[in-house]
Formats: structure tokens, sequence, C-alpha cells
């Protein structure tokens, strides 16, 4: 009677190992599919991610260079010595008003003389008047003359003084064109080489983004097929155990019998 409890204790042992092992079998191909279902969703997230850095990699902006529109602003400078003149150079002497008094001057003294045969004064007193006449008329030629050439001089120096003033003006306009033509096309390659860097920043962050998104999702694909295969090799291990069970099970009755 002890024998048989033994066993009957021993099949009962037996019969529970294989239930045991089952339950394992079981749980360990749901876990399997589980770990593989997950690997799979890891995989196509890291596939999307590295079709995303890739699309971003091609797409990115070519390489400009920010001054190629930068122009040679030398054209703008004029020569200028065309408006240059020398205003002195036409300057003359001023002998009309000369001739004119001297003309009267002598008319003056042949009326004079002819009145002094007239009235039958002496030839001294002729000569006398005459010597006066030419100094006056020397006198009155001489301050013409200085009068003329002074306004003449004063002309040619206001001329000149008008020509410089607008020789420096045309200078001073095209200095304020060649550095106004500078400073736009400073700004403008200014701003090319500004939105170009902010674009290029902003792709690198893209692509670092999508970077990170692949290589966690490789990490997960990765974590998700260790899972599986060690729930598969449990898998086994309980199709061991429960082939196990079922022999030892089957040698016990044997063994009752």
């Amino acid at each position: 009677m002890a024998v048989i409890s033994a066993t009957t204790a021993l099949t009962v042992g037996a019969v529970a190992a294989g239930t045991a092992a089952t339950a394992a079998v079981v749980g360990g191909a749901i876990q399997s599919g589980q770990e593989h279902k997950a690997m799979v969703n890891a995989r196509n997230a890291k596939e999307v991610a590295a079709a995303k850095v890739k699309a971003l990699q091609d797409g990115r902006q070519d390489i400009i260079n920010p001054y190629a529109g930068v122009t040679d602003l030398s054209s703008m400078a004029k020569d200028l010595t065309s408006m240059m003149s020398n205003p002195f150079e036409s300057l003359g002497v001023a002998t009309q008003a000369a001739e004119i008094q001297a003309e009267e001057a002598d008319i003056s003294l042949a009326n004079t003389l002819d009145m002094l045969r007239a009235t039958g004064a002496s030839a001294g007193g002729a000569t006398a008047l005459a010597q006066a006449a030419l100094a006056s008329k020397k006198g009155v030629s001489a301050s013409i003359e200085q009068q003329e050439a002074q306004n003449e001089r004063l002309k040619a120096q206001g001329a000149q003084n008008l020509i410089q003033a607008k020789v420096s003006e045309q200078q001073r306009l095209q200095n304020v064109a060649i550095t106004e033509g500078q400073r736009v096309q400073q700004a403008d390659a200014q701003g090319k080489l500004f939105k170009f860097e902010a674009q290029e920043d902003r792709d690198n962050s893209d692509i670092a983004y999508n970077i990170s998104k692949e290589t966690g999702a490789a990490q997960r694909q990765d974590a998700a097929r260790q899972r599986r295969d060690n729930a598969t090799a449990g898998i086994f291990t309980g199709v061991g155990n429960v082939a196990s069970g079922v022999a030892s099970a089957a040698f016990t009755g044997a063994m009752g019998k």
C-alpha cells in the first residue's frame, strides 16, 4: 500500500511539472510574439527615420557665394577734366578805353591850340598846354587799364571758383554713389549669407533630430529582438520540460503496474 502511494505521488508530481512546463511554453510563445511585433514596429520607425534623414540630406540647399552679385563700381567714377579750364588764359589788355580817351585828349588839345593861335598866345604857352594834356591822357589811360585789368581778374577768379565748386560737387556725388553702391552690395551679400546659414542650421537640426530617432528605434529593435530570442529559447526549454514530465509520468505509471 505504501508503494502504491509513492508511485501515485510521483505521477502527480510529473503531471504537475508537465503542466508548469506547458504554461511556460505558452507564456513564452505569447511573449515571443509580442516582442517580435515590438521589434517590427521599431524597425519600421527606424526605416522611416532613415528615409527622412536621406531626404533631408538630399534636399539640402546648394552652397552659395553670397558675393556673386558684387559688381565693379569703377565705371561710376567719371573723368571731370572736361569741366576744367583756365579762365585766366583769355585775359587781354584793355586798350579800347585808352584809345578813346587819347582821341578825346587830342581833340581837346587841337581845339586849345586853335584858340591860342587865334588869340596870338605865345608858343611856350602852347607847349605847356600840350604837355599837360599828354600827362592827363596818360593818367586817364593808366586808370582805365587798371580798372579793366582788375575787372578781368575778378571775373576770371569767379569763373575759376565756380569751376572748382562744380568739380568738387561732381566728385562728391560720385563718392556718394560709389559708397552707396558698395553698401548695398555688401548688405545684399550679408543678407544672402544670413539666410543661407539660418537654413543650414535648420536643416542640420532636422537631420540630427531624425538621426536620433533612427538610433533610438534601432536600439529598441535590438532590445526587442533580444527579448524575443530569449522568449523563443524559453519555449524550447519548456517543450523539453513538457517532454520530460510526460516521460517521467509514463515511467512512473509503468512502475506502478
